[in-house]
């Protein structure tokens, strides 16, 4: 019964994950896609915070019933919703997408048409070789694999060992604060999205990610061969000259690089790889494109979780850290030269400029 409920939930969010975005991307103002599309993260941090504070009082059953009552509310909401305009359009309904851009926007003023008659092709690999398709495909792919890469879940899987550490009373704390950080630096990354940009803020994001898992690393080399209170790390060498005060010293150094990283990770690579795989596909390929690019990040997700240890057993903590370090400076340099500014564009100007148009 556990694991038919965990797998039916499971489909059910990889198929929230690919549809949200896109959703709300065809249906908002250009002015403010970047608000609403980083909302779809910002309501998935604040879910889990509030999962994290409902453990604390509820048992876990009474946990799983209180999670159906969100997705209920959706389904009773979505009802009362249009389908979007640009897929009514496809589907020759032109009557029905007007009466829908009337719902949705007020007026049909901002609306721009999209060029319908290559709209209805179906999708084919040939097709890969044209730019307005390879282009936003490998920029989308990578953004999921290098979202993965940076090391979120590596810090993740290390918080409650460092709250611990760092002589916290309740270590269970950690989990709270680490959703605290998440919800308030997302909801700074939407407020800001649509005046930033997000390639600035893509940047932005990588560089703080590539300092504070650098002092990750540091933290994990400068306490090698110290005790561990936790199972996680227990792989340290038992023996530590180190005295106690520089020990918690140490953790608080991890504790700041913990809270720098997430806070980093929340203002651009937590929201913005799945606003821009929503943005820069062309509607005939859209399903195809985004259903690839959500899949590519649940498997690097699978992989870095399940290999993560074998990985600090090979490379030792800070070598895992480091590594990761690498793959935020390639982030920011795939970054600066290869994801375009969506700000403010359509989405037919988006597929313009991938036309070279």
């Amino acid at each position: 019964m556990l694991l038919g409920g965990r797998l039916l939930t499971g489909l059910a969010c990889g198929v929230a994950s690919l549809v949200a975005p896109v959703y709300i991307s065809e249906i908002a103002y250009p002015e403010v896609r970047g608000l609403l599309g980083s909302c779809v993260q910002l309501m998935v941090v604040t879910g889990i915070l509030l999962a994290y504070l409902a453990g604390w009082v509820l048992e876990w059953r009474w946990l799983a019933v209180l999670g159906c009552v969100p997705p209920s509310f959706m389904l009773l909401l979505m009802c009362c919703m249009p389908e979007t305009p640009r897929f009514l359009l496809t589907q020759h309904k032109h009557q029905e997408a007007m009466a829908a851009v009337q719902f949705l926007w007020g007026s049909e003023q901002g609306w721009e048409e999209p060029p319908i008659g290559a709209e209805h092709q179906d999708f084919r690999l040939a097709q890969l070789r044209r730019p307005s398709i390879y282009k936003p495909f490998i920029i989308g792919v990578s953004l999921m694999v290098f979202q993965q890469l940076s090391g979120i879940n590596a810090v993740m899987f290390y918080a409650e060992t460092i709250f611990e550490e760092a002589k916290f009373k309740d270590s269970s704390l950690a989990s709270v604060v680490v959703g605290i950080f998440q919800v308030l630096f997302t909801a700074v990354a939407a407020l800001i999205m649509d005046r930033a940009g997000r390639r600035l803020l893509l940047a932005l994001s990588g560089v703080i990610m590539v300092f504070s898992t650098s002092a990750f690393g540091a933290y994990f080399k400068l306490t090698e061969g110290a005790p561990s209170n936790s199972s996680l790390v227990d792989f340290l060498a038992p023996v530590s000259a180190e005295p106690a005060g520089a020990s918690v010293g140490l953790a608080w150094l991890a504790v700041g690089s913990m809270c720098l990283f997430i806070a980093g990770f929340a203002v651009g690579w937590g929201p913005i790889p799945w606003l821009l795989m929503s943005e820069i596909f062309p509607l005939h390929v859209k399903g195809v494109a985004t259903g690839i690019c959500v899949l590519t990040n649940w498997l690097m997700a699978f992989l870095v979780t399940k290999e993560f240890s074998s990985l600090m057993e090979v490379l030792q903590p800070y070598g895992a850290f480091w590594l990761a370090s690498a793959f935020c400076i390639l982030s920011v340099l795939f970054t600066l030269c290869c994801v375009p500014e969506t700000k403010g564009k359509t989405l037919e100007q988006i597929t313009a400029h991938f036309e070279g148009r």
